[in-house]
């Protein structure tokens, strides 16, 4: 750790690198929390050198600097899911291959998808009593599987690929070769069918964006439709937007984003050495109260005004801005627009963090009449 002096540490164990790695894997918002309160930059021990920032200048530069911020040797190359496509392209790949694929999930290139996707929505929506996070999974695999395959895939084989996503750790990291080799050769045959997203795109890119838009997609919906049953001011077409924006920023799913330093740099007067660990942490920026006026209060009308510059980041930013916000964002809306007034019976919607943010409880709700 000493190769980030002068960087203020949260309390942990006497191991040098290795000092948090047991908090991390056991309470890393408790964690980030902590580290937080000392200083809008903190190191960690996560068995290399990590500095951590949240604050909008930072994450400007992390996000921005694709030749000093790597992807390859960062969080998501431990995650066999995430460990490849446009994720891992470095720079100055990156730009060309991204340009490639962005217009196929354009807004305008996803249009026609909609009425689609509210058809195949409506025939799952669910009725009386049900808990919103099982009725959000099956919507974002009914979403995915209609966008990549036009519906085509086997329901159960898609839902057994996806799964260990939303598992505790270590299970989304286990390498599970046969599962991805089925999974590949189904995808690849209906590839060559010419069905959906998945004819136009390499067949890399078609597994690394099903796991990418699962967990993420269906932990969100399931927070906006509990929310849209807590705040039913915000629960009509003209509030959903915001709703959906207010519910990423309480709670965005990649609640922290990590980088390896390429090459040595200094920000903010602290030296960050090559190799280090670079976080940068949505979860912290968007409950900052310097950023947002009563962070921790559930508010969609803060969007009505200006929000801060590189203060929002539910899809990351700059150049590797997530290539399925508009997807998700169009899944989240329809979804939300199939419902009446909605009852919050019980639940915990305190978050979890796994892979991704998750709501830590079930979240029962009730369609009203």
């Amino acid at each position: 750790m000493g190769l980030l002096r002068g960087l203020p540490k949260p309390r942990g164990y006497p191991w040098g690198v290795f000092a948090h790695l047991p908090r991390w894997a056991g309470e890393p918002l408790g964690l980030l929390e902590e580290g937080a309160a000392l200083g809008p930059l903190f190191a960690l021990g996560l068995g290399r050198p990590a500095v951590v920032g949240y604050s909008p200048e930072w994450n400007r530069r992390l996000l921005s600097d694709l030749e000093t911020f790597r992807s390859k040797g960062s969080f998501s190359s431990l995650v066999p899911y995430l460990n490849g496509g446009i994720i891992t392209t470095e720079a100055p790949l990156h730009r060309a291959r991204r340009q490639e694929l962005n217009p196929h999930f354009h807004a305008r290139a996803l249009g026609g998808l909609e009425a689609r996707l509210r058809t195949a929505l409506q025939e799952i929506r669910p009725q009386g009593v049900f808990e919103a996070n099982r009725w959000a999974s099956e919507v974002a695999q009914t979403a995915l599987n209609l966008a990549y395959f036009e519906g085509q895939f086997p329901k159960a084989e898609l839902a057994r690929f996806l799964a260990p996503l939303k598992r505790p750790f270590p299970a989304p990291l286990w390498p599970r070769p046969l599962l991805f080799a089925r999974v590949r050769r189904r995808a690849a045959e209906l590839q060559a069918r010419g069905l959906g997203l998945a004819a136009h795109l390499p067949l890399e890119e078609v597994l690394i964006g099903l796991a990418a838009g699962y967990d993420t997609t269906a932990h969100t919906l399931a927070w906006a439709l509990w929310h849209a049953a807590c705040h039913p001011d915000w629960h009509h077409p003209a509030g959903h937007p915001l709703l959906i924006k207010e519910t990423l920023r309480l709670y965005p799913p990649g609640f922290i984003g990590s980088r390896r330093v390429a090459r040595a740099l200094e920000f903010d007067g602290i030296f960050i050495p090559q190799g280090a660990l670079a976080l940068y942490s949505p979860y912290l920026t968007h409950r900052h109260p310097d950023l947002w006026q009563n962070p921790l209060v559930f508010d969609p009308a803060r969007f009505e005004g200006r929000i801060p510059a590189w203060g929002y980041l539910p899809f990351g930013g700059g150049e590797r801005i997530c290539l399925g916000m508009h997807f998700a964002q169009m899944v989240l809306g329809v979804a939300l627009s199939l419902f009446g007034p909605l009852e919050p019976l019980r639940g915990d919607p305190q978050p979890k963090p796994g892979l991704t943010l998750a709501p830590r409880g079930a979240l029962w709700l009730r369609t009203v009449q």
